[in-house]
């Protein structure tokens, strides 16, 4: 069977930072290894993306096309959508190739597949969730597919989805067939975030109030071995020239010694790489930030979210400020590049927890002062998704009703701290530039032109 694969657009604009599809180049390749005649097509590559899709499926002929939706918006605070463009690459692929099975899935499409495939007829199946398992199984019993974790299906006038395989063993994990999509092309494509990813392992035992992590990938912590990790990231380095990689995980530092061992695998065979990921805060210590430090880690990524304890609290981080303080001081001493990700206007805000998180900003910079390496602080408004604790709130306290529809951005920030974010950043504007011009001032608050009201 010929099967096309297609990563739909998951970045708004030619000049954003784009990462390397692994999801679908994983399945390619499985399913060239199962006698399958494979291509694959990111539209994000493409100045023409919707006629680089054309122009595939007419020189291809595929008589299945798989299209992953990685991402419903790009999030930040916008309120774009990339679901239009997803609508039209499939109304698009139907038309021009009104013979091919259409499979759907990807991150995008498991929260909302219900809707999109009933605004979506020219959608045959989806996927929710991991597809090593169903979607070559489907590929074999397209006309009467038995039941298969994770398979969308049409029934009627509406969509059955079976609950999704969340189980998928790690230590069975085979890398992205590479050969199929040359990671070369993403060499020097991003200017911040590394363009390659590496999985290390899937799940996330953690309870966020606004995360759909643990509803896609389960709470289960399962871990690929890690001189399988380092073979991966080798073969990429010595055959492709990657020099810089991003850890995919939801929390890259658990379970404790997983990246450790990494770490000392990479130390052992010498591996000039460079790489980043998101951290926990709270699992850090002397030794550990230290190791990560000679291994290549070249940015600490952290995700406190929560610029207050009342917050944190909130947003079910199970964290506390002095963890977050206490991981910002160690990185700060090694002199890497550090962010930090931080939800504003969260639920149960107040001028009090909004002095604290004025305050706690302050703290963080003042702690990366000397070495100057903090990279930046990113404030966001939380993005509110389906099935979160976050909706709930939302929902009991009016701020969403009935018919909001949340497949568009949809973030949480009610009256009257609507606007607190425009205060945040402007210090944190502040700070950078004062920081990077190396301009001291003794309020920066007053050197801001913050004003009085949140």
């Amino acid at each position: 069977m010929r099967v096309l694969m297609i990563q739909a657009l998951s970045v708004e604009g030619v000049s954003q930072e784009k990462v390397y599809p692994i999801g679908i180049v994983t399945l390619a390749g499985q399913l060239q290894q199962g006698g399958h005649q494979v291509d694959i097509v990111d539209m994000n590559l493409e100045v023409d993306p919707f006629g680089a899709v054309k122009e595939k499926l007419l020189a291809f002929r595929p008589d299945v096309v798989g299209i992953s939706l990685r991402n419903i918006d790009p999030l930040a605070n916008k309120t774009s959508s990339l679901i239009p463009p997803f609508v039209v690459a499939v109304r698009l692929i139907a038309a021009v190739l009104p013979q091919a099975r259409i499979i759907a899935g990807g991150t995008g499409f498991s929260l909302f597949p219900e809707r999109l495939m009933l605004e979506l007829p020219e959608i045959d199946y989806g996927v929710v969730g991991e597809a090593e398992v169903t979607f070559p199984a489907l590929l074999d019993n397209l006309d009467n597919p038995p039941p298969l974790p994770g398979l969308c299906l049409r029934e009627g006038k509406g969509i059955r989805v079976t609950p999704p395989f969340r189980e998928f063993d790690m230590a069975n994990y085979i890398p992205p067939y590479r050969q199929l999509l040359n990671p070369s092309l993403y060499l020097d494509i991003n200017s911040y975030v590394p363009a390659i990813g590496i999985e290390t392992k899937r799940g996330c035992p953690f309870n966020c109030a606004y995360c759909v992590y643990p509803k896609l990938q389960g709470r289960k912590l399962r871990c690929r071995p890690p001189k399988a990790v380092v073979d991966e990231i080798e073969v990429l380095h010595k055959e492709y020239g990657i020099t810089s990689f991003h850890f995919t995980d939801p929390v890259l530092n658990i379970p404790q010694g997983h990246l450790e061992e990494i770490c000392h695998e990479l130390i052992r065979r010498k591996l000039a790489v460079r790489w980043d990921g998101f951290m926990r805060e709270d699992q850090l210590n002397e030794k550990n930030i230290a190791l990560f430090a000679k291994a290549g880690c070249e940015c600490f990524s952290f995700s406190p979210d929560g610029l207050c304890q009342e917050a944190l609290d909130i947003l079910q981080k199970n964290l506390n400020e002095a963890d977050i303080l206490k991981a910002a001081r160690l990185a700060a001493q090694t002199g890497i590049t550090t962010v930090y990700h931080f939800m504003v206007n969260v639920p149960g805000e107040t001028e009090r927890t909004c002095r604290k998180s004025i305050d706690f900003l302050e703290k963080i910079y003042e702690i990366h002062s000397k070495r100057r390496n903090l990279g930046t602080v990113v404030l966001n408004n939380i993005r509110i998704l389906p099935g979160t604790p976050i909706e709930k709130m939302a929902r009991a306290q009016g701020v969403i009703g009935p018919d909001t529809d949340l497949l568009y951005p949809t973030y949480y920030n009610p009256q009257p701290f609507d606007r607190f974010r425009y205060k945040l950043e402007t210090i944190q504007l502040a700070r950078n530039v004062f920081m990077w011009q190396e301009v001291t001032h003794s309020n920066e608050n007053t050197v801001a032109g913050t004003p009085a009201k949140y």
